[in-house]
């Protein structure tokens, strides 16, 4: 049977089942706007998924009509000060970071919009499927306000002048448009979503978990390396990862033509 975890006041719920956990930002009558203590919960639940080897992979999802859309307007301006302007910021980058160095798959399963920190959100998970009338935004740049932290993600998901084009217009783009720019892998019809999104989850969830973490890890570090010094630590990489458990039985499976039997070590 699932198991289902709320965090406190159900503002991220948890569903576990065959290995994978699916997070819903609940708070759909603020079309899962960001809030510090929501950000903060999402994290908790990481932290938490990050320490049960039965998990995988993480969906994380939208409650209502949208994924995200960005950070709550409404509490930012009811606390003009800096330092919780600071506080909202940092905790955002906290957990942008926080997902790219969690050591699991996490897939961003989008529906209605997902714009400014939400759209950040998207570019942030390791993997992005979407309904094809999703629209993508970093509209900032409308109220006075550029989308620089999202910003972050988005430029490192996406070629320079399709990221400030969203930048600099804060123009809505399609689905179809973002599948186009790689912010988004795959785009699938509204009824689909879910089990699409499933489906790539399962088939993850499939493999090594300890392959998937060392994986994930080095993808991340590789990215802001040089050449050679990217080749130099991927090449350790795949010295330690080849001393694995899970390698030596992957690498007997393929050649007795079986199914691995994964340990995780």
């Amino acid at each position: 049977m699932p198991v289902t975890k709320e965090t406190s006041e159900t503002l991220v719920l948890r569903n576990d089942e065959n290995g994978i956990s699916n997070l819903t930002i609940n708070r759909p009558e603020a079309y899962n706007s960001l809030t510090i203590e929501c950000m903060e919960s999402i994290m908790d639940e990481l932290k938490d998924i990050s320490q049960d080897s039965s998990i995988k992979v993480v969906i994380l999802s939208g409650a209502g009509k949208g994924f995200c859309a960005g950070h709550d307007m409404k509490e930012l301006r009811a606390n003009p000060e800096k330092s919780f302007y600071e506080k909202t910021f940092n905790t955002s980058s906290k957990m942008m970071i926080s997902i790219v160095n969690f050591p699991k798959p996490v897939i961003a399963k989008v529906h209605g919009v997902a714009t400014a920190a939400g759209c950040q959100l998207v570019a942030s998970c390791d993997l992005a499927v979407a309904e094809e009338n999703a629209r993508f935004a970093t509209p900032g740049v409308n109220i006075g306000l550029f989308c620089s932290t999202p910003m972050v993600g988005l430029s490192r998901n996406v070629t320079r002048k399709h990221a400030m084009e969203m930048l600099l217009t804060g123009d809505f783009i399609s689905a179809e448009r973002a599948y186009e720019i790689g912010l988004i892998n795959r785009v699938v019809p509204e009824e689909e979503l879910d089990d699409s999104t499933l489906e790539l989850a399962q088939k993850i969830a499939s493999k090594s978990p300890l392959t998937l973490k060392i994986g994930k890890k080095a993808f991340y570090e590789q990215l802001d390396k040089d050449l050679k010094s990217a080749y130099e630590y991927c090449s350790k990489v795949m010295v330690e990862n080849m001393m694995a458990r899970d390698a030596e039985e992957g690498i007997d499976a393929f050649l007795e033509k079986r199914d691995p039997v994964w340990r995780g070590k």
